[in-house]
């Protein structure tokens, strides 16, 4: 593992990327001190094009948000503290959300603030039955950064974001499930072993397929029908020329299960 001011990261040789927060004894809230270091980790995980991307923390609470304390030392300059972080963490975690590879985020206990945002941004995401949810913004002041209200708006719908966002309430895993803030909810000791089951299945289908599905879910909405159609025709025209969609119409017609390579 690559570590530099409380963020971790590798590539490994399944193609398996990780970023991890390791800053438990802040709560692995984001600030000046550690943005840089999450925006290396994301430039170099994405760099070594891996095949799954998996975000994850340390200790008993996923994300805090941002540093609290970080906010009240700036005082009167607490609007150029949030150009500082944003415009340093804003570009990076972009090229994460718009990543063509499937990303899993694995939210291991409590998230809020600016941590909603990394964890929901998740193609897949997978909670403790100890996570809650508050946005947070409200009791402090603030509006929503980093994503947190883009994703969670897609994911529970405008309305209902909107309300967890204006009352700030700790919304259980129950609920975030029932809502369709999180995928799947396991118990904590079991989270990592569900978590390493996913990756793998999506390490074994076909790359380039993942790839144009996510492009379709990402730059469709803004599509018209037509424009929609012709992005269909040129992915699957793509991922037709590939050797594994060579082997995997051969194992189907086979009754076998295929063996994909990426190529």
């Amino acid at each position: 593992m690559n570590e530099m001011n409380g963020i971790e990261w590798n590539v490994d040789a399944q193609g398996v990327g990780r970023i991890v927060l390791n800053r438990p004894e802040h709560n692995n809230a984001l600030g000046p001190s550690n943005a840089p270091a999450l925006v290396r980790a994301i430039d170099e995980v994405l760099a070594g094009q891996p095949r799954v991307v998996v975000i994850e923390a340390r200790g008993p609470i996923f994300c805090a948000g941002g540093d609290i304390r970080e906010f009240v030392k700036a005082g009167d300059r607490l609007d150029e503290l949030v150009d500082e972080i944003l415009d340093e963490l804003l570009p990076g975690y972009l090229k994460l959300a718009q990543a063509t590879c499937p990303i899993v985020t694995v939210v291991s206990g409590p998230v809020g603030g600016a941590g909603v945002g990394l964890a929901l941004c998740g193609d897949f995401v997978l909670a403790s039955d100890t996570m809650k949810l508050r946005t947070g913004y409200a009791a402090i002041g603030l509006s929503p950064d980093v994503g947190a209200s883009y994703f969670l708006a897609r994911r529970v719908g405008p309305v209902r974001a909107q309300q967890w966002l204006m009352l700030s309430d700790a919304i259980d895993a129950a609920h975030c499930l029932a809502a369709g803030a999180v995928d799947q909810v396991h118990p904590a000791d079991s989270l990592a072993a569900a978590a390493q089951a996913l990756v793998q299945r999506l390490c074994a289908s076909a790359p380039a397929s993942l790839s144009a599905m996510k492009r379709l879910s990402l730059e469709g909405p803004a599509l018209s029908l037509q424009a929609y159609l012709s992005l269909e025709q040129q992915l699957l025209k793509a991922c037709a020329r590939t050797a594994d969609a060579r082997e995997g119409t051969s194992a189907f017609v086979a009754k076998r299960k295929p063996s994909f390579t990426g190529r």
